[in-house]
């Protein structure tokens, strides 16, 4: 099995309604799938790459051999390390555009550029989803920028390079989860592998193909649509040889946004309304994920609910 690939340029043409269908499937189905075509410039994709890199090199590098990660490894003999993640990352908001590198030539720049591009995708892609499950136009982003429509969805960036391991047996890149939020956009490595998504019990390699943007939905989409998009458990490996690169942004909703099911996709029955998922404010349940991120995802909803 393999994760679906799809080309988002046939949406603009005679093969509309399958491409429709296509992603509709991937999103039913898999919860993640690949897009070739997507409308970023590939001379902006290797840019990123290019900064990125660059960046590592210069500035995380030699922290990350210093790093709390390497020194439980070092020190835990034939134990398997549980609780960690061999992993660097760092995170990119609008907040924080200050705190960006300055040393790496470029850095702001493109990642500026390159996270506009992203989040356009990424409203496309919901617009889709909307249609896909028969909502009206623009509705997961009316929800995801809440009460009055104060444009305060946000879209997090993370970083994150998988650095070469020795012991790749006895700690993984980034431990199983499902995503928090909303749309979740990932340009990964282009050699490297590492990812994989949970389907019907069994690990997938979610193999890197150049200059494609993979989708996976998040917690919140499954909500939004009733359990129609399933949020997928996914992880990385770490590996013995190469340092993979991952760019994981996160189109979410805004912190004070209330997050329900659609009413269009709930059957009303003779007593409530079906309450497999809660009504809560996004903002609510962000603090339980930060505590339960690695847990299953069902307690967390009625947490929640419990909030």
């Amino acid at each position: 099995m393999a994760i679906p690939v799809i080309d988002f340029s046939k949406l603009n043409g005679d093969e509309r309604a399958k491409t429709l269908d296509e992603i509709a499937n991937a999103c039913e189905e898999w919860g993640f799938f690949q897009l070739v075509n997507n409308g970023i410039a590939e001379e902006l994709l290797e840019r990123v790459k290019k900064v990125s890199s660059e960046f590592y090199k210069v500035e995380r590098e030699e922290n990350f051999k210093n790093s709390k990660v390497v020194n439980l490894l070092n020190e835990s003999g034939d134990e398997k390390l549980e609780n960690v993640d061999w992993e660097d990352v760092i995170t990119l908001t609008d907040d924080n555009v200050s705190e960006w590198s300055y040393q790496t030539s470029g850095f702001q720049e493109t990642m500026k550029e390159f996270r506009y591009e992203l989040k356009i995708l990424a409203e496309k892609i919901m617009e889709v989803m909307d249609e896909n499950l028969g909502l009206p136009k623009g509705y997961i982003k009316k929800a995801f920028n809440g009460e009055g429509g104060e444009n305060n969805a946000f879209l997090g960036t993370k970083l994150c390079h998988y650095p070469p391991c020795p012991n790749p047996e006895k700690v993984t890149g980034l431990r199983a989860h499902t995503d928090a939020g909303g749309v979740i956009l990932l340009f990964q490595d282009d050699e490297v592998g590492g990812l994989q998504v949970l389907k019907d019990g069994e690990w997938i390699d979610v193999k890197p193909l150049k200059n494609t943007i993979v989708i996976n939905t998040g917690d919140q989409i499954e909500v939004l649509s009733n359990g129609r998009y399933k949020s997928a458990w996914h992880r990385v490996l770490s590996t013995i040889d190469g340092n993979r690169l991952s760019i994981a942004s996160f189109y979410n909703p805004s912190l004070k946004a209330t997050i329900a099911p659609a009413p269009q996709l709930v059957k009303e029955t003779n007593e409530e309304m079906d309450q497999t998922y809660p009504r809560f404010v996004f903002g609510d349940y962000m603090s339980v994920y930060v505590q339960q991120k690695f847990l299953p995802k069902e307690p967390r909803f009625r947490a929640v609910r419990a909030v």
